[in-house]
């Protein structure tokens, strides 16, 4: 850890960079489906419901770690926002598993809603979701790398402001767009 401590925006750069990398690979289709073994018809369907739990999940564990910073429970605030990255990652794998084998779910709804709603909503998810990736980041490894007395000389509150922030709003969208694309229609 103290090499990652001296080169934090480094690191994180580097997590960044192969993020962005395996979202356009997934977006794009790139990886052939057959190469992923496909779960039954029922685990399938049940992945969206089950990534919208995760995101609700993670909105409470990220809430619940920001009470605990300004209350001053450093380790509580560590350990939720360890359980909020951890569940950031299950979320990111599952939901890359389920575009790789099915493909993005196709909207539903009337086309008005899905041209002056849906659609500006996840370009805005989508912005906001390459965005925390380098957020999330370096507010992390800046937070794991460090010891806790040497976190207020550090950008650690700043950036993990700011990571909360974004991290926040994409899930948040994310669950918007979840209810049009599962629930509404």
């Amino acid at each position: 850890m103290r090499q990652v401590r001296h080169r934090v925006p480094e690191f994180a750069g580097l997590l960044t960079a192969v993020s962005f990398a395996i979202v356009l690979v997934v977006i794009a289709g790139a990886v052939p489906p057959a190469l992923f073994p496909r779960a039954p018809p029922a685990v399938m369907n049940a992945i969206p419901h089950a990534i919208a739990g995760v995101s609700a999940l993670a909105i409470g564990t990220i809430l619940a770690g920001l009470r605990a910073i300004r209350a001053g429970n450093v380790e509580r605030h560590r350990n939720l926002m360890v359980a909020s990255f951890a569940l950031f990652g299950l979320f990111l794998t599952v939901d890359f598993y389920r575009l790789a084998v099915v493909g993005p779910t196709a909207f539903a709804g009337p086309a008005v809603v899905e041209t002056y709603v849906y659609l500006p909503l996840l370009v805005g998810h989508a912005v906001l979701a390459l965005s925390t990736f380098p957020a999330v980041y370096y507010a992390f490894l800046l937070g794991l790398a460090n010891p806790v007395a040497a976190l207020p000389a550090t950008d650690h509150a700043r950036a993990g402001r700011v990571a909360a922030t974004l991290w926040l709003l994409t899930f948040g969208t994310g669950l918007v767009i979840y209810v049009m694309l599962h629930l509404l229609w």
